[in-house]
């Protein structure tokens, strides 16, 4: 026999001797299958099903009109009562095998209600993590938990755990000192699967407390939010690497390697990340603030670990990465307080009274709704031009995300509509053009006083 054959049947001997076992376990299950009482509990089994089956379809349009009668009730609570809607079969096959489960303990002995016990079992189980997998929002995770789960159970219930685990560890993969089995790889992918919803229900939850917390301010919440994910995800991912039993030494190793190379490689991406932290932590700027960097002016959407959401008026969203914003100059409406002062400037003709006009421009501007009225807006005569004697109107407003050239347009109607109704003047430019006409009594310019004449013209 050759060298690498030999070695060969050395190494899948345990997998063959686990594999006998199971199969001998199974012939033995099917053995007892052919026993009267095993007979007779099956016949129940399947007659239970079939009862809760149709009592199921005749109740589920019943609890389907129940439900949207139920105006008053919360969205959590119409979603339990959905899932129980979808879940009444297995619902009420619980109950039904436990009751006959009882009732056969109490008249005959309980070796021939084993089986009974077993499916109850079973059964109450499945629909115990049927109810708790539907607290995982992503479908494919949810599916990995909830089959991965019943299949644990299953083996768990029938008593083969120890095996079914043997044959998996049995199959293995040695890469230098490290050996890798199908079992480890189960259970590294069930354990991180449980942990990391863990860590998301338990992060989702406290985000939503942090942001009811009024005391707290919006950047110091995102900041908190952001690192709280962070250390839950964080735990989650080494712990379940702990419990799998992984060296974290040779990972800690490696990680700083990986964290040298992306320092140097990904310098912009670090640069805007670390901008990100001393912009939650300076709070410079913080989401709802009023903005101006460059030829973009909006709101705040949301703060990222990359870049800074901003949308304008116009519904444009730009994403404008964090380190402009450390080192560019950026314009905060609302920085300190929600307070903006505008200005517009207008002019009316001299023969007006400039005391009148002062006094209407600010009735005018007072008129306009967003105009504050504990700031009263100011006017004041800022010269005495060619056409006109020109003036500025000072207001306040205390809501820039509602827009700036709106509420200049509606103060400049204001004013329009008060000159109107006070015939007050508003002048504008004009020119008095004199026409030369040319005689044998009247000398002709030049071409070059013609052409300055021309243009004065």
């Amino acid at each position: 026999m050759e060298p690498d054959q030999t070695s060969l049947e050395q190494a899948l001997g345990p997998l063959q001797a686990q594999v006998g076992s199971l199969i001998d376990q199974g012939e033995a299950v099917v053995g007892s299958l052919f026993r009267p009482w095993i007979g007779y509990q099956l016949v129940i089994i399947l007659a239970l099903f079939a009862c809760v089956h149709l009592a199921a379809l005749w109740l589920r349009p019943k609890v389907g009109d129940w439900l949207r009668a139920r105006e008053g009730w919360s969205k959590w609570q119409l979603r339990i009562g959905l899932i129980v809607q979808r879940r009444l079969r297995m619902i009420l096959f619980v109950f039904g095998i436990w009751l006959i489960v009882w009732l056969m303990r109490e008249i005959t002995w309980p070796s021939r209600s084993y089986l009974l016990a077993i499916a109850a079992n079973l059964a109450t189980a499945w629909l115990f993590i049927a109810f708790a997998t539907r607290l995982i929002s992503n479908a494919f995770v949810r599916g990995l938990v909830r089959y991965g789960a019943w299949t644990w159970v299953t083996l768990s219930i029938l008593g083969v755990t120890d095996e079914t685990q043997a044959v998996f560890d049995s199959i293995a993969v040695t890469i230098g000192e490290s050996r890798l089995s199908l079992w480890i790889m189960i259970k590294a992918v069930v354990l991180l699967g449980l942990l990391i919803t863990v860590a998301r229900i338990v992060a989702s939850s406290s985000a939503a407390s942090i942001r009811r917390n009024k005391d707290i301010s919006p950047s110091m919440q995102v900041l908190a939010i952001k690192f709280l994910q962070v250390v839950l995800f964080g735990s989650a991912f080494f712990i379940g690497l702990k419990l799998v039993g992984v060296d974290l030494t040779g990972l800690a190793v490696l990680s700083g390697a990986i964290g040298v190379g992306l320092g140097f490689g990904l310098q912009k991406v670090v640069s805007n990340l670390v901008s990100g932290i001393i912009i939650l932590l300076d709070k410079s700027i913080k989401p709802g603030d009023v903005i101006s960097l460059g030829e973009t002016f909006g709101w705040i959407q949301s703060l990222g670990a990359r870049y800074v959401s901003v949308v304008t008026r116009d519904g444009k969203e730009y994403l404008i990465p964090n380190e402009d914003l450390i080192t560019g100059q950026v314009v905060n409406w609302s920085h300190s307080n929600e307070f903006v002062r505008l200005d517009i400037y207008f002019g009316t003709a001299y023969g007006d009274d400039p005391h009148k006009v002062r006094k209407i421009a600010i009735e005018a501007a007072k008129s306009v709704d967003r105009v504050l009225s504990f700031k009263p807006p100011v006017c004041h005569i800022v010269g005495f031009g060619d056409s006109s004697v020109d003036y500025i109107l000072r207001f306040w407003i205390s809501d820039p995300t509602g827009g700036l050239t709106n509420i200049r347009g509606n103060v400049y109607l204001a004013l329009w509509d008060a000159f109107q109704a006070n015939d007050i003047a508003i002048p504008f430019p004009q020119r008095e053009v004199r026409m030369l006409g040319g005689t044998e009594d009247t000398p002709i310019p030049d071409k070059g006083a013609a052409r300055s004449q021309k243009a004065v013209d």
